[in-house]
């Protein structure tokens, strides 16, 4: 999401930083600049007049703060006005109730509803440590009761029993009485949805909520519809009263009017972005780490924050002492690309790394995974004493370590290039001393930028799909 958005900005920001002043004429051409990238992004028209008039009006009378020059401060102000836009900090969800805290989930058919429910509830087994029970309403797509006690035992979520021959209404009700009962701390409704808002999906919504009473109402809202996903939570929040939007198939191929639009059309926030297929992937909606990712300055403290989770402290610290001591081998690069596949795509991380966007565009990351896979295959074709020696493979050896991980000579050539370079770079930085994960986390970065093109690998045939 927002690739085209970075771009343009990318260009535009080039540009500004040319000029040692700026005219009043070179912020109209830059303000041009900004309507058309927004236009194209398709944000909301009223959006963008809005957004493009407050950067205008900020950037004419800008002053120079310490050492940014005015190229650099009309950055910042669309920097500034881009959180603005998006509502400033994230929102939490609010479980503030008697238990057990109802959270209903609405959307048109096809947004995500039923996989978000499960991720969400996910998110708050796991990191909130909430009791969770889900419940389905939807009596009238085949299987979509089926699909939820599906996805609910694969986050050890409970669900409430199917009852496909039920009235919406009463199971709201007997889902409700039950969460009583059983003592839980949450309440997850997934409704149904239509192809389109009609009376009769708004009447039962209507009733579910006078039903249930619930403290959150979440529009679960396709990123990949644009303008539409804007019109679609106006017309929800019109007849509901949405409490907030989760966006779902945020990273597929969509221009970011949606996230850019609906807090400033509806006034209610995107509380998450629903990442990819995997239950866990639902992220926290953080305008200001956002706009750095659409303006090229990536978001560490995203990086840092998943690195933390998915990285165990023990693998890190045994890492560290590793390099404090000097010792890197294969087993360790092969551990080191392992635990930096826990952390997300490589897409994603590079995003959130700053300058690395630009400095990879173009490329397909689905190749670097790729190619991250046939490294692991080589490694594990090896012998322990070869990976914990390297210069122990000879020609026969590389050979036979070829046929077993279905590479070539020349592939294992450039592997061990590749990890000669990143040994390297990791005994400098074990010499920085014990600074436990942050030393960790700077090498794995070093590598991760060597495997992304920085280090040549992905000029290689071996990068090939």
């Amino acid at each position: 999401m927002f690739d085209n958005l970075s771009d343009r900005f990318s260009d535009l920001f080039k540009k500004l930083r040319g000029h040692g002043t700026l005219s009043e004429q070179n912020i109209q051409e830059a303000m041009r600049s900004v309507r058309v990238a927004l236009l194209e992004a398709d944000v909301h028209l009223s959006v963008v007049r809005s957004f493009v008039e407050r950067v205008r009006e900020r950037a004419i009378g800008v002053e120079v703060i310490g050492s940014l020059t005015p190229g650099q401060q009309v950055i910042k102000v669309v920097h500034d006005e881009l959180v603005e836009l998006m509502g400033r900090a994230n929102e939490r969800l609010n479980l503030a109730s008697q238990p057990p805290a109802v959270v209903l989930l609405v959307g048109l058919q096809g947004s995500g509803k039923t996989t978000t429910t499960a991720k969400l509830a996910k998110r708050l087994l796991e990191k909130e440590r909430k009791k969770c029970l889900l419940a389905s309403l939807d009596v009238y797509r085949p299987a979509a009761m089926d699909q939820l006690a599906t996805v609910a035992k694969q986050v050890n979520a409970d669900v409430l029993p199917a009852q496909p021959n039920s009235n919406p209404r009463d199971i709201a009700r007997q889902a409700l009485s039950t969460a009583q009962r059983g003592g839980y701390d949450v309440l997850l409704l997934d409704t149904a949805g239509r192809l389109h808002i009609d009376a009769t999906l708004m009447t039962e919504l209507v009733d579910i909520k006078r039903i249930v009473n619930p403290i959150e109402i979440l529009l679960i809202a396709d990123a990949m519809t644009g303008q539409d996903a804007v019109t679609v939570a106006q017309q929800f929040d019109q007849q509901l009263d949405i409490t907030g939007v989760i966006l779902t198939k945020s990273d597929g191929d969509a221009r970011g009017g949606a996230a850019l639009s609906i807090r400033h059309v509806t006034g209610k926030p995107i509380k998450f972005l629903g990442v990819g297929e995997k239950l866990d992937g639902l992220e926290p909606f953080h305008p200001d780490r956002l706009a750095s990712r659409i303006l090229g300055m990536g978001d560490v403290l995203t990086l840092v924050e998943s690195a933390m989770e998915n990285v165990k402290m023990a693998d890190a610290i045994k890492m560290q002492e590793t390099l404090t001591k000097g010792h890197f081998d294969l087993n360790d690069f092969l551990s080191q690309m392992q635990q930096i596949k826990k952390i997300g795509s490589i897409g994603d991380l590079v995003s959130m790394i700053p300058g690395m966007g630009q400095a990879v565009k173009g490329q397909d990351m689905t190749v670097v995974e790729k190619q991250m896979k046939r490294i692991e295959a080589m490694i594990l074709s090896m012998t322990p004493g070869e990976r914990r020696k390297p210069e122990l493979l000879n020609a026969s050896r590389k050979k036979r370590v070829a046929r077993g991980s279905g590479t070539t000579v020349q592939d294992i050539n450039m592997m061990l290039k590749q990890f000669t370079t990143t040994r390297d770079m990791m005994k400098r930085f074990g010499k920085l001393g014990k600074s436990g994960l942050k030393g960790l986390m700077r090498g794995g970065l070093g590598s991760l930028a060597n495997m992304t093109g920085m280090g040549g690998l992905m000029g290689h045939p071996s990068g090939r799909k």
